[in-house]
Protein backbone atom coordinates (compact mmCIF):
# COMPACT_ATOMS: atom_id res chain seq x y z
CA UNK A 1 0.00 0.00 0.00
CA UNK A 2 1.66 3.34 -1.17
CA UNK A 3 0.61 5.99 1.28
CA UNK A 4 1.64 9.13 -0.78
CA UNK A 5 2.05 11.15 2.75
CA UNK A 6 5.18 13.35 1.52
CA UNK A 7 6.11 16.67 4.01
CA UNK A 8 8.65 18.94 2.70
CA UNK A 9 10.70 21.45 4.46
CA UNK A 10 13.10 24.31 3.90
CA UNK A 11 16.46 23.26 5.89
CA UNK A 12 19.81 24.70 5.92
CA UNK A 13 22.84 22.49 6.16
CA UNK A 14 25.61 20.52 4.13
CA UNK A 15 25.72 16.68 3.23
CA UNK A 16 28.46 14.85 1.51
CA UNK A 17 27.81 13.45 -1.65
CA UNK A 18 29.22 10.93 -4.35
CA UNK A 19 32.83 11.27 -4.96
CA UNK A 20 32.56 12.42 -0.87
CA UNK A 21 32.23 16.17 -1.25
CA UNK A 22 30.28 18.03 0.53
CA UNK A 23 27.37 20.87 -0.25
CA UNK A 24 24.99 22.47 0.47
CA UNK A 25 21.43 21.44 1.14
CA UNK A 26 18.34 23.63 1.14
CA UNK A 27 15.16 21.49 1.11
CA UNK A 28 14.15 18.10 2.43
CA UNK A 29 11.44 15.27 1.52
CA UNK A 30 10.22 13.33 3.45
CA UNK A 31 7.76 10.45 2.67
CA UNK A 32 6.74 6.81 4.16
CA UNK A 33 6.01 3.95 0.81
CA UNK A 34 8.47 1.72 -1.16
CA UNK A 35 12.21 1.77 -1.15
CA UNK A 36 14.20 2.19 -3.81
CA UNK A 37 17.33 -0.13 -2.54
CA UNK A 38 16.33 -0.63 1.24
CA UNK A 39 15.34 -4.73 2.13
CA UNK A 40 12.10 -3.90 3.76
CA UNK A 41 8.04 -3.54 2.40
CA UNK A 42 7.90 0.28 3.46
CA UNK A 43 10.56 2.71 4.58
CA UNK A 44 10.72 6.12 6.01
CA UNK A 45 12.90 8.22 3.25
CA UNK A 46 14.57 11.22 3.61
CA UNK A 47 15.96 13.29 0.65
CA UNK A 48 18.10 16.01 1.40
CA UNK A 49 19.09 18.32 -1.80
CA UNK A 50 20.26 21.49 -3.09
CA UNK A 51 17.98 21.68 -6.12
CA UNK A 52 19.34 24.79 -7.78
CA UNK A 53 22.01 22.46 -8.61
CA UNK A 54 20.49 19.71 -10.40
CA UNK A 55 19.11 16.98 -9.47
CA UNK A 56 22.43 15.15 -8.49
CA UNK A 57 23.06 17.36 -5.38
CA UNK A 58 21.08 14.90 -3.02
CA UNK A 59 22.05 12.61 -0.03
CA UNK A 60 19.07 9.86 -0.05
CA UNK A 61 17.96 7.78 3.38
CA UNK A 62 15.78 4.69 3.44
CA UNK A 63 15.84 3.94 7.02
CA UNK A 64 13.12 1.23 8.79
CA UNK A 65 10.53 2.28 11.18
CA UNK A 66 12.38 1.14 13.34
CA UNK A 67 15.33 2.68 12.71
CA UNK A 68 13.52 6.05 12.00
CA UNK A 69 11.47 5.73 15.34
CA UNK A 70 15.38 5.27 17.10
CA UNK A 71 16.77 8.01 14.98
CA UNK A 72 14.15 10.54 15.83
CA UNK A 73 14.98 9.76 19.35
CA UNK A 74 18.26 10.53 19.26
CA UNK A 75 18.00 13.44 17.23
CA UNK A 76 15.46 15.01 20.22
CA UNK A 77 18.53 13.88 22.90
CA UNK A 78 20.74 15.19 20.99
CA UNK A 79 19.56 18.82 20.89
CA UNK A 80 18.05 18.39 24.57
CA UNK A 81 21.47 17.88 25.35
CA UNK A 82 22.26 21.69 23.83
CA UNK A 83 22.71 24.87 25.85
CA UNK A 84 19.51 26.97 24.39
CA UNK A 85 21.09 29.29 22.18
CA UNK A 86 24.14 27.04 21.13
Amino acid sequence: MCTYATVTESVDGSAKGPGGQWFHVSDATVYYDHPVHAMAEHTLNIDLADPSRGPGQRVAVELTRESATRLRDAIDAALASAPEGV
